[in-house]
C-alpha cells in the first residue's frame, strides 16, 4: 500500500512537472510571435514615414522651383497647376497606400494574434487531454496496483490459512502417532517389567533354594569334620596319655570315657536341636505347600466343575443344534465376527482398525479368561488369540475351546514368536493358522477369509 501511495504522488509531481514545461513552452512561443508582429509592424509604419519624408522634399522641391518661376506665361502656371494636382493624386495615393499597408499590418497582426491564441487553446486542450489522460492512466495504474494488492493479500491470507491447516493437521498426527508410541511403550515396559518381575522372583527362589542346600551341605560338612577332627584329637590325646601316664591309664581312662559321654551328650542334644528345628522348618514349609496345593485344587475342581457343566450343555445345545437342518453358507465379511484375544491395548486397537477397515464385526477380549466369558455367551466366526497373556494364556484357551463340543470346530489365528517349538505345540492342540510376530496384514486378511470360506463349506 506503501508502494502504491508513492508511485501516486510521483505520478502527481511528474504532471505538475510536464504542464509547468508545457506551459512556459507556449509562452515563449507566444511572446516569439507577438515580438516578429511588433517588429514587422514598426518596419512598416519606418517605410511609411521614410516615404512622406521622401515626398514632403520632392513637394518642398517644386515649390522652390515654384517660386524661381513665378515670372514665365501662363502656360507654364497651366502646367504647375496640373503638377500639383498630379502631386495632390499622388499623395492621395500614397495616403490610400500607407492607410491599406497599416491596414494590412494589423489584419496580419490581429491574424497572428488569432493564431497564436488558437495555437495557445490547442495546446491547452492538448495540455488537459494529456494530464486527464495521465490522471486516468494514473488512476487505473492506482486502481490496478490496489486490486493486485488485494489478491495478494487474498492470496497469501489463504496460503497462510493452508499452512497452519496443514500444521494443525501435522500437529494432531504427530500427538495421535506420539500417544501410540507411548501407549506402547508402555505396554512394552509394564509387560518387560512383568516378566523382569516374574524372572527375578524366580531366580531369587531358586537362589534361596540353592544357598538353602549350600547351607544344609555347608553345616553338614562342617558337623563331619568337627566330628572327625575331635575323634583325631581325641586318638592323639589318647595314645599320648597311653605313652606318657601308663601307670595311670585307668583313672585317666576313666576321666576320658566320662569326659567323652558328656561331649557326645552335647553334641547330640545340639545334632538333636538342629534337627528337630529343621524338621520344624521343612513341616512349615510343607504345610504352605500342601495349604497352597490344597487351594490350587480347589480352585481346580471348581474349574473343572463349572467346566463339565458348560459342557453338559453346550453339548445339549450342540444336540439340539445337529437334529435342526443346517444349510451352509459363506459369510460375507459384514457378517463375521472376529474376535482379539491379547492384552496388549495397541494390539487390540490396531488389529481392530485393519478388520474394521475390511468389514468385519470385531468383538475385543483384555486377556483368555474374558476371551472364554465371551465365547461361552456367543462364540465368534474366528478367533485371534496372543500366546502370553495372564490368567488363561493362549494355549489354555485354544484347548479350552477344543475341549468345548460347541466350539471344537471354531477357526483359531495364534500370534506367536517365530519358534519351532511353540508352532509344533500350537499345530499339536489343534490352532489353525500361527503367524510369527511381525506378520503382513494382508496374510492375515487372506487366512481369515480362508478360515471363513471353509468353515462355510464345513
Amino acid at each position: 500500500m506503501n508502494e502504491t501511495m508513492l508511485l501516486l504522488v510521483l505520478s502527481l509531481i511528474t504532471a505538475v512537472i510536464a504542464g509547468l514545461v508545457v506551459m512556459r513552452l507556449f509562452t515563449a512561443r507566444r511572446t516569439a510571435r507577438e515580438k516578429v508582429a511588433r517588429d514587422s509592424s514598426e518596419k512598416l509604419l519606418a517605410d511609411a514615414a521614410a516615404e512622406a519624408k521622401r515626398i514632403e522634399a520632392g513637394r518642398r522641391t517644386r515649390d522652390d522651383n515654384s517660386d524661381h518661376s513665378a515670372e514665365t506665361p501662363s502656360a507654364t502656371t497651366k502646367s504647375t497647376i496640373e503638377a500639383a494636382k498630379r502631386d495632390a493624386e499622388r499623395k492621395a495615393a500614397e495616403d490610400a497606400a500607407r492607410r491599406d499597408a497599416e491596414r494590412r499590418a494589423a489584419e496580419d497582426a490581429a491574424r497572428r494574434d488569432a493564431e497564436r491564441r488558437a495555437a495557445e487553446d490547442a495546446a491547452r486542450r492538448d495540455a488537459e487531454r494529456r494530464a486527464a489522460e495521465d490522471a486516468a492512466r494514473r488512476d487505473a495504474e492506482r486502481r490496478a496496483a490496489e486490486d493486485a494488492a488485494r489478491r495478494d493479500a487474498e492470496r497469501r491470507a489463504a496460503e497462510d490459512a493452508a499452512r497452519r491447516d496443514a500444521e494443525r493437521r501435522a500437529a494432531e498426527d504427530a500427538a495421535r502417532h506420539d500417544a501410540e508410541r507411548r501407549a506402547a511403550e508402555d505396554t512394552a515396559r509394564r509387560d518387560a517389567e512383568r516378566r523382569a518381575a516374574e524372572d527375578a522372583a524366580r531366580r531369587d527362589a531358586e537362589r534361596r533354594a540353592a544357598e538353602d542346600a549350600a547351607r544344609r551341605d555347608a553345616e553338614r560338612r562342617a558337623a563331619e569334620d568337627t566330628a572327625r577332627r575331635d575323634a583325631e584329637r581325641k586318638a592323639a590325646e589318647d595314645a599320648a596319655r597311653r605313652d606318657a601316664e601308663h601307670q595311670m591309664a585307668d583313672a585317666r581312662a576313666a576321666q576320658i570315657v566320662e569326659r567323652t559321654t558328656i561331649e557326645q551328650a552335647a553334641r547330640h542334644r545340639l545334632a538333636v536341636d538342629a534337627e528337630r528345628r529343621e524338621a520344624e522348618r521343612l513341616a512349615r514349609e510343607r504345610k504352605a505347600v500342601e495349604e497352597a496345593l490344597r487351594q490350587e485344587e480347589e480352585e481346580r475342581l471348581a474349574v473343572e466343575q463349572a467346566i463339565l457343566r458348560e459342557r453338559e450343555r453346550q453339548a445339549a445345545e450342540a444336540e439340539i443344534a445337529r437334529q435342526r437342518p443346517v444349510t451352509p453358507k459363506s459369510k460375507r465379511p459384514e457378517e463375521t465376527i472376529v474376535m482379539i484375544a491379547d492384552d496388549s491395548r495397541v494390539v487390540r486397537v490396531k488389529t481392530s482398525r485393519l478388520l474394521t477397515a475390511h468389514r468385519y464385526q470385531v468383538a475385543t477380549a483384555e486377556d483368555g479368561a474374558d476371551a472364554a466369558r465371551q465365547i461361552a455367551l456367543s462364540p465368534p466366526d474366528v478367533l485371534i488369540t496372543d500366546v502370553d497373556m495372564p490368567g488363561l494364556n493362549g494355549f489354555q484357551l485354544s484347548r479350552h475351546v477344543r475341549d468345548n463340543p460347541r466350539t471344537a470346530r471354531l477357526p483359531i489365528i495364534m500370534v506367536t514368536s517365530d519358534s519351532e517349538q511353540l508352532r509344533a505345540e500350537a499345530t499339536e492342540i489343534g490352532v489353525n493358522v500361527v503367524l510369527g510376530k511381525p506378520y503382513p496384514e494382508e496374510q492375515l486378511i487372506a487366512h481369515i477369509q480362508q478360515l471363513v470360506a471353509e468353515q462355510g463349506r464345513a
